[in-house]
């Protein structure tokens, strides 16, 4: 039978790299407690602004800053789902904390794959380039890349120049965007956008299969409200006071 989303993997395993995703989003919620959402202390001053300069309540705003936290631990999520999204492609599997991300299963290629093109500093860029380059010379017929799921720009080159304030190159490691890379491993040119048109039908599917329970809320908020009942403080000074009640005149709130 014909797949339903995508013929370079089955439905089962776009399914099941789904439902990590999913469940990574599901703990990441469950992990917003008050003093987690305390940890860093909060910019009540910024708080205010983005309230009264974008005509929101107090309510949303801190709602928004807990996503933003939240969106903080998914993004290494987003590159784990690719991992294991191309780790289902014929002749190819994931890495599984030996070193690389994706290899080829007759040592032909080797991968290291990040989500963002901009999320190493010039030292991380130099180990990895080096750790590429050992795999290149330890595998003879291999060749060794550095992918950028989000890139700026459709490549596929090799990588070379000044890394780190020194000259690297070699014939067999090369630097890649997501959708050439896609293309790669399944020789369809547009296969990475086919899995963007494919998404929304197979995660509705996936959502509708899920048994019917409460969504999964975090606790900052709720704890915050239910303090302000007592203390009859508004959210943000409810949130100023437990953040700063020993900066001078703070404990007036």
């Amino acid at each position: 039978m014909a797949n339903r989303y995508l013929d370079f993997i089955s439905d089962e395993h776009l399914l099941s790299c789904i439902k990590n995703l999913h469940d990574s989003y599901v703990k990441a919620k469950e992990n917003v407690s008050k003093k987690k959402f305390y940890n860093n202390k909060i910019d009540t001053f910024k708080l205010t602004f983005d309230a009264h300069f974008n005509n929101l309540s107090e309510k949303s705003v801190i709602e928004t800053e807990i996503l933003r936290q939240i969106d903080k631990s998914i993004n290494n999520s987003i590159g784990t789902f690719h991992e294991q999204v191309l780790g289902g492609i014929k002749g190819y599997e994931r890495g599984n904390l030996s070193g690389f991300d994706i290899k080829a299963k007759d040592d032909t290629l080797f991968a290291d794959i990040k989500n963002k093109h901009n999320t190493m500093n010039s030292s991380a860029a130099e180990a990895l380039f080096q750790k590429l380059a050992r795999y290149a010379d330890d595998y003879k017929k291999a060749k060794c890349y550095w992918v950028q799921i989000l890139a700026k720009g459709s490549f596929n080159e090799p990588w070379t120049g000044d890394i780190n304030g020194k000259e690297y190159s070699h014939s067999r490691v090369f630097k890649i965007s997501g959708d050439q890379f896609y293309y790669l491993l399944t020789g369809k040119e547009t296969a990475f956008f086919e899995l963007y048109q494919a998404l929304p039908n197979a995660i509705k599917d996936f959502l509708s299969e899920q048994k019917k329970q409460k969504a999964t809320e975090n606790s900052a908020l709720s704890e915050i409200e239910s303090q302000i009942t007592d203390s009859g403080r508004s959210i943000f000074n409810e949130i100023t006071f437990e953040n700063f009640s020993y900066y001078l005149g703070f404990d007036k709130l």
